[in-house]
């Protein structure tokens, strides 16, 4: 059994002290949940502090920060020492902190390649629009070339797009906004369609609205889960198949959140 989670921590500072009460924070998190390999996004911390903080966590660290500061940063944990570590998507990209893969060694002797990618927010209409369409279109050259090696790929992170209408709790009142806009899905459509990756969270759900990944921290959205599925785990072929259970990790109540999004855990039986 291979164990896959990714989460955006929002500030891995903030998400590891979150521990106040009977609440816990991303340290307990990593601890109870035992993962093969933990993706995390917007990390936001040097290099040297983020290490430093999963020393004592029994994870091989790979990570990038953004050059600019406070501002995204990527990692990959595992448990096993990865064989090579790649940074960056495409030109423009190797200091954005936004994607990081791992070949992470299996018990079988094939690689699985692990991606944890957070792709740009955007603004419809902006040059923040016209970035993030730039990065979705280098990963559309990077996920072919993935999908065609003799690795098991698993891009996971937060995409900050919702795929369909069941993806988010509003669709009409967001389609004209960035995460939800009509060019941005159809990226998605290329992944799982002529690309050929499964997107897994959604093969294991079914026909149903969410499950949800993220909502506002501001007003009642969590509560009434009023929330958005952007984040993913996208694998190869025949990864995807041997999926068995995804779960979202969402917290009990708004004071126990540790971060705006929930951890996606997905067990695979390789």
């Amino acid at each position: 059994m291979l164990r896959i989670a990714t989460v955006n921590v929002n500030g891995i500072r903030a998400a590891w002290n979150k521990s106040r009460g009977q609440s816990s924070g991303l340290a307990e998190w990593l601890a109870e949940r035992d993962c093969d390999v933990v993706t995390l996004q917007e990390v936001r911390a040097p290099d040297d502090l983020v290490r430093e903080m999963l020393a004592e966590t029994g994870y091989h660290v790979a990570h990038t920060e953004a050059a600019a500061k406070g501002r995204a940063g990527v990692a990959v944990l595992s448990r096993v020492q990865p064989t090579a570590v790649r940074v960056g998507v495409g030109e423009g990209f190797d200091d954005a902190g936004r994607w990081i893969e791992a070949d992470v060694p299996m018990a079988d002797g094939s690689v699985l390649t692990a991606v944890s990618a957070y792709v740009h927010s955007g603004e419809a209409g902006t040059p923040k629009q016209e970035e993030k369409i730039r990065f979705l279109e280098a990963m559309v050259v990077r996920l072919g070339e993935i999908g065609t090696g003799e690795t098991h790929g698993v891009v996971t992170g937060d995409l900050n797009v919702a795929h369909t209408p069941q993806d988010i709790k509003n669709a009409k009142g967001n389609v004209k906004k960035a995460g939800f806009l009509p060019e941005e899905r159809a990226y998605f459509d290329r992944f799982f369609g002529e690309l050929g990756w499964v997107d897994v969270h959604r093969r294991l759900a079914g026909d149903v609205d969410g499950p949800y990944t993220w909502w506002s921290m501001r007003g009642q959205a969590f509560d009434t889960d009023t929330g958005w599925r952007i984040d993913y785990q996208m694998a190869t072929p025949q990864l995807g198949a041997s999926a068995t259970s995804a779960t979202v990790d969402r917290a009990e109540s708004w004071a126990e959140r540790w971060s705006d999004h929930a951890p996606l855990v997905v067990d695979y039986d390789l």
